[in-house]
């Protein structure tokens, strides 16, 4: 008996890929691997009922600490953002895969399937872990070159009940990090997105008040909310609840894709917008300049291999190991001013801050501003040298 293991979302694509892969590969037995690193429980559910129903054997796993743990508090460690992209959908991608391959390799089954198209980043995500492995790699969006059109009709057509219709093709994607909306109108940059499209966010009113939450960190990752230990999941869904009143996290962008493509994509992500703006504040307490400037171009090297889903490479293990380092005094708090779409810093406490009010004030008494003359003679020499000689 032939057997493919699909990485299993739910959604239109995969569920379509089901008939597919028994009419169009030949392949006697389809199991579906649903992989839940946040995604609403209705759609959990609904996309459990779909497998059973339509799949041989069908698998559910619970992977939400693993993915805030293991994947989330690397990147809040990066200040992860691709282009402005806080990552969600990127670095969900490689986990979802390792699970799916797991389930494989126990099964002995030689084959592994997902429903990414041949025009997007996923399919580079999934196959970079697939592949690692020697079993085959099918993707029948891609190599049967499926529109979104086509898909619909064929779900149609062989009783697939999915939320998808050709009035509103709207592909969305969720986790704990983020959400994303694409497809349909959404792929003219000239259309305004409609506010139907939102679920975690309000539009921003300048009537809703401001609102002042704490975020405690240890060694650069978010322990607590307000004064009150937390674990991720949960301080990451209550962010997303808190932000999301205030239209905090909203994301309306152009993007260069791996394959070189523009395109445009709409996101949401109030936690990450919260937490990734609080944990880059601390740093500029904490750390030294040269620190803070060569970390910056390890975060942006650290973003675009999360975002081409190369989490195997070895450069990632490598510049996580610098990150781990450089965080390890990230400790204290941040408060942030929620308001009409903003999260801005309000005030920032750390044991480990490299700044001395008493050095700084314009009250002090314990520096001389005497002692700067002899270095501000010496501050742009060679740019006055350069001109004497001109």
């Amino acid at each position: 008996m032939s057997e493919v293991v699909l990485a299993y979302s739910g959604g239109l694509d995969t569920s379509v890929c089901i008939p597919l892969l028994r009419e169009r590969y030949s392949f006697d037995k389809v199991t579906t691997v649903l992989v839940d690193v946040g995604q609403p429980e209705e759609d959990l559910v609904r996309g459990d009922l779909r497998a059973e129903k339509l799949s041989d054997e069908h698998y559910h796993i619970d992977a939400k600490e693993e993915f805030a743990r293991e994947y989330l508090f690397p990147l809040i460690k990066a200040n992860g953002s691709y282009e402005g992209y806080v990552l969600g959908t990127a670095i969900a991608r490689p986990l979802i895969a390792k699970k799916a391959v797991e389930i494989a390799l126990e099964k002995g089954v030689k084959a592994l399937a997902h429903g990414c198209t041949g025009r997007g980043n996923d399919q580079l995500r999934f196959e970079a872990i697939f592949r690692t492995t020697a079993l085959d790699c099918i993707a029948p969006m891609r190599d049967l070159d499926l529109s979104r059109e086509w898909e619909i009709d064929y779900a149609r057509e062989h009783g697939i009940d999915v939320p998808v219709t050709k009035e509103r093709p709207w592909s969305i994607d969720e986790n704990l990090w983020s959400r994303s909306i694409e497809g349909g109108h959404l792929e003219d940059p000239s259309f305004e997105p409609p506010e139907e499209i939102y679920a975690w966010t309000k539009a921003p009113d300048a009537l809703t008040p401001s609102q002042i939450v704490e975020i405690g960190f240890e060694s650069g990752v978010p322990v607590s909310l307000d004064g009150q230990a937390m674990g991720p999941v949960e301080l990451i869904v209550r962010l997303n609840v808190i932000g999301g009143r205030h239209g905090v996290g909203r994301t309306d962008m152009i993007e260069d894709r791996v394959l070189g493509l523009k395109a445009r994509e709409n996101y949401e992500h109030p936690a990450a917008t919260i937490l990734l703006t609080a944990h880059k504040d601390l740093e500029r307490l904490v750390l030294s300049r040269s620190e803070l400037r060569f970390k910056a171009s390890v975060d942006d090297a650290w973003s675009e291999l999360a975002y081409m889903g190369l989490l195997d490479d070895p450069l990632y293990a490598d510049l996580n190991a610098f990150l781990d380092q450089a965080n390890s005094r990230v400790n204290g708090f941040v408060r942030m001013k929620l308001y009409c779409g903003s999260a801005s810093p309000v005030g920032r406490f750390s044991p480990d801050a490299l700044y001395a009010q008493d050095m700084v004030s314009f009250d002090s008494e314990t520096l001389s501003q005497r002692d700067a003359e002899g270095f501000s003679k010496y501050h742009g020499f060679q740019a006055r040298l350069m001109r004497r000689k001109a």
